[in-house]
């Protein structure tokens, strides 16, 4: 599992100081690219080779409000890989609270925007 700590900035908040919805994607998106950096995959040296990660699906549920200053953790973990699509889970906690859960599923698309199968390298580095 891969960890990744988010601090609440005013500029993720809505007026009552909660942090706008949008804003739970953008952070759960933070944390995937570090994951993919962490575990040795270079995103520039595939898009060198006509090839890119791309959200195909998120299935997201809100559950708690996260506020102004707090200190989060969004988690991630493997659930699925195929030989064309990566699936994980993403929880944005606070402690041990959940406030927000998604499974995330990544394809990869060459670089006419074609689907193609996940390298077999990736796919040894995500088992």
């Amino acid at each position: 599992m891969h960890r990744f700590p988010i601090r609440v900035y005013y500029e993720d908040t809505d007026m009552a100081g909660i942090v706008y919805y949008a804003n739970y994607l953008r952070y759960i998106e933070r944390a995937r690219s570090d994951w993919v950096r962490e575990i040795g995959i270079d995103q520039n040296a595939m898009r060198e080779d006509g090839l890119v990660f791309a959200v195909r699906r998120i299935e997201a549920d809100y559950l708690s409000p996260a506020h102004f200053d707090e200190e989060l953790q969004v988690e991630t973990s493997v659930q699925q890989v195929t030989g064309a699509r990566l699936v994980m889970e993403q929880v944005v906690k606070r402690g041990q609270e959940r406030l927000f859960e998604a499974v995330v599923t990544v394809v990869c698309v060459s670089d006419t925007g074609q689907p193609a199968r996940l390298p077999a390298n990736i796919r040894r580095l995500v088992h």
